[in-house]
């Protein structure tokens, strides 16, 4: 057995369950700079246009080839801290993990918006900064905290609790954001009633994608990823601190503050450290 047999032996001998390649047509080709995660090569069926994936807890985060490295480390890193917000090791709800795996939750990284054409949730690398988190919050927004949550409600959670937080008319989460948004709308209305503090105006967004909105500004303003972006949100949301969302929509404070449902309490930076 030569050298570099026996490097490549070791490492995969180190992969662990968070870090695992499940598919068996999957190859290393090298580890990256993370003490967690593995870059690994791939085939799978509809993300062949990627070179390559980081697998997190049984969910792929693909790359094109010219993403760099570090923004697909980046992703990987914030998925595991939402799913393992205390790092324990072990994912925090394991129903909410089964509705992910059991939904081929996935998402994919793309540098072109040519590349925007894959059927999964898809996050920009040029969007992905993860110097926000060690600047105090401030400039470019880190734009890979929001897509990335929203594979884990779109896919996980509105699977995992259908009446809950279902995107569709009538669960407990589409009735606080009727609320928010002053009323049951199925297009955007114009203007939106005085009282509403959630007022998101894309039109391609229908009901659904704006219930994926919702939960989105609301988590992480109580995670305080929006306290100093009042001026940039406005637009759509206006409860940027856990103290206003807590104060003014107390259905969904008490929807994402719940124990049974075991939210993130604390806001990931990228930094899993299992």
């Amino acid at each position: 057995m030569n050298n570099l047999t026996i490097l490549l032996l070791g490492i995969i001998s180190t992969f662990s369950a968070c870090k695992s390649d499940n598919a068996t047509n999957s190859t290393v080709i090298f580890p990256g700079n993370d003490p967690n995660f593995t870059i690994i090569a791939h085939t799978d069926s509809g993300f062949t246009a990627t070179n390559r994936k980081v697998d997190v807890f049984g969910i792929s985060i693909y790359a094109y080839s010219d993403v760099e490295d570090s923004k697909l480390l980046h992703a990987a890193n914030l998925m595991a801290q939402y799913l393992d917000n205390n790092e324990d090791g072990t994912v925090d709800n394991m129903n909410l993990l089964t509705a992910l795996t059991t939904n081929n939750a996935a998402l994919f990284m793309w540098k072109s918006e040519s590349q925007i054409n894959l059927n999964a949730q898809d996050l920009g690398a040029d969007e992905t900064i993860p110097s926000w988190h060690t600047n105090g919050h401030t400039d470019e927004f880190d734009a890979a905290i929001e897509e990335v949550w929203h594979v884990i409600t779109h896919t996980g959670y509105a699977n995992a609790y259908p009446t809950i937080f279902g995107e569709n008319t009538g669960t407990s989460l589409t009735n606080a954001m009727d609320i928010a948004r002053g009323g049951n709308f199925t297009t955007i209305p114009n203007p939106y009633p005085e009282s509403a503090w959630y007022t998101y105006d894309d039109q391609t967004c229908e009901y659904d994608c704006m219930a994926t909105e919702y939960i989105y500004w609301a988590m992480t303003s109580i995670l305080g990823a929006q306290e100093n972006r009042l001026g940039e949100i406005t637009q759509e949301w206006d409860l940027n601190t856990s103290s206003l969302v807590q104060k003014r929509d107390t259905t969904i404070y008490s929807l994402l503050t719940d124990p049974q449902y075991m939210f993130p309490k604390i806001l990931p930076d990228g930094t899993y450290k299992q």
